[in-house]
């Protein structure tokens, strides 16, 4: 029985896949028309793709050390748990239940249903709600089909990439581009529009911690997980640089910020009309991946909430096929109301403010765990410590700043959501004083 369980459990490349899945979708898409509207210069926008991709890169590096020393599923719930208190842990957690995961994953069902309705001719909401109820029955009726079916369309992503970026240099129309950096391209770098377009762009790059939460279900988590969150944060940080490349080589910066869905845009000044149709079913398909990869992950959190404390635990049992049943269907309810009431940029600036601050604390507890324990021998060890964890704190805090300042409305929903995470757990535990300790 032992040994039937290992064999359902991921691997090293479906490790990788769902962290690139989990990264590549809706936000490389449609954030560089975010950054357009405010930032007037190509280096700068190309610029904020390398930050974004550095912060990624730097919490992937400092997350694999926490995974190393906490191999156990529930990523930030799991590591803040234990490094900070109960509490914090509990917040986290409550924030990727709510709406940390079901917003991203109603955000890339919306961007599915606009490109696939381009197709076939039918509403782009009716097409989103179709995709997370379809995903939502494969996910339930077998774990190894989802893992397997993820592994596909991440590749297929992957080369709709490439095809992108190669056909641009070859055929793409760049009259219009130029790349200079003077004075004003170095001035763009330090303006407020800088900071609060790499909300976006950190919305695009996040996932890269996707595996973190599906940590109990890899084969051998110490030793894998810390390899799965560079590689695959790395192969996306090069595929997202090239790609924008490539979107402000072929399409003029007033046309990026005057449409939202830049990649089809892109894909008419590339290939025309009718190859544009094409490309937009092939950037369909590469959705329904990063769609089903926070479909693995997403419930994975609310399912160890379940088993830490009893008023949860109906979201900890799993079915047959070893998912986290429950928990899934309530990620997809969520999804569904989000996408019926919400818009993507109403969402992304939402969910903004909250996961960066349990980023932040998370990859502060790289110096907290160290300072307190004796990190296990032969495991991973952050690569830079301790300027990695800084490069992302520093640049998290500057972005969470200039965030609360310019959209404040947002950043008050984000606390709100906080404080009622805390007005629950308060309630869940004066009722239960003996909560498992995560």
């Amino acid at each position: 029985m032992k040994e039937e369980k290992e064999k359902t459990k991921i691997g090293l490349v479906t490790a990788i896949c769902i962290i690139v899945a989990n990264m590549i979708g809706v936000g490389v898409y449609t954030s560089i028309h975010y950054q357009a509207m405010g930032i007037h210069s190509t280096f700068a926008i190309l610029l904020l793709w390398v930050v974004g991709g550095v912060i990624a890169l730097s919490g992937a590096l400092s997350y694999g050390e926490l995974a190393g020393q906490m191999p156990r599923s529930g990523g930030e719930y799991n590591y803040l748990s234990k490094i900070y208190h109960p509490a914090l842990g509990f917040l986290s957690g409550w924030v990727s239940s709510t709406v940390g995961f079901s917003a991203p994953l109603a955000a890339m069902a919306m961007a599915f249903g606009f490109y696939f309705g381009h197709i076939v001719g039918v509403s782009p909401q009716i097409l989103a709600f179709a995709l997370v109820a379809i995903l939502t029955l494969i996910n339930i009726s077998s774990f190894r089909l989802g893992s397997s079916f993820q592994t596909v369309f991440t590749i297929i992503n992957i080369l709709l990439i490439l095809l992108i970026s190669i056909s641009g240099f070859i055929w793409g129309d760049h009259s219009h581009f130029t790349f200079t950096i003077q004075k004003n391209d170095l001035d763009a770098v330090f303006q407020d529009n800088f900071a609060v377009s790499l909300v976006f762009v950190s919305f695009a790059y996040s996932g890269w911690n996707s595996a973190t939460y599906v940590a109990g279900e890899i084969k051998d988590p110490s030793r894998l997980l810390p390899k799965a969150l560079f590689i695959g944060t790395f192969i996306v940080l090069i595929l997202y640089v090239l790609l924008n490349f490539i979107f402000l080589y072929t399409v003029p910066l007033p046309d990026l910020a005057a449409n939202e869905h830049v990649a089809f845009v892109s894909a008419v000044n590339i290939f025309g009309h009718d190859g544009a149709k094409i490309i937009s079913i092939v950037i369909s398909i590469g959705l329904v991946a990063s769609v089903n990869s926070i479909m693995i992950a997403g419930p994975r959190v609310t399912q160890v909430i379940g088993q830490d404390f009893p008023f949860f635990s109906t979201f900890s049992r799993e079915n047959k096929s070893g998912t986290p049943f429950y928990a899934t269907l309530l990620q997809s309810l969520l999804a569904i109301i989000l996408i019926a009431t919400s818009t993507f940029q109403g969402i992304i600036t939402y969910i903004g403010f909250t996961l960066s601050l349990f980023t932040t604390l998370t990859v502060a507890g790289v110096f907290v765990y160290r300072s307190k324990h004796a990190l296990e021998p032969d495991t991973y060890r952050t690569w830079g410590y301790p300027v990695t964890p800084l490069v992302l704190i520093s640049l998290e805090v500057w972005m969470m700043y200039y965030l609360c300042r310019y959209s404040t409305e947002e950043s008050i929903y984000g606390f709100a959501t906080i404080l009622s995470g805390l007005i629950v757990y308060y309630l869940i535990t004066t009722k239960n004083k003996n909560p498992k300790t995560p």
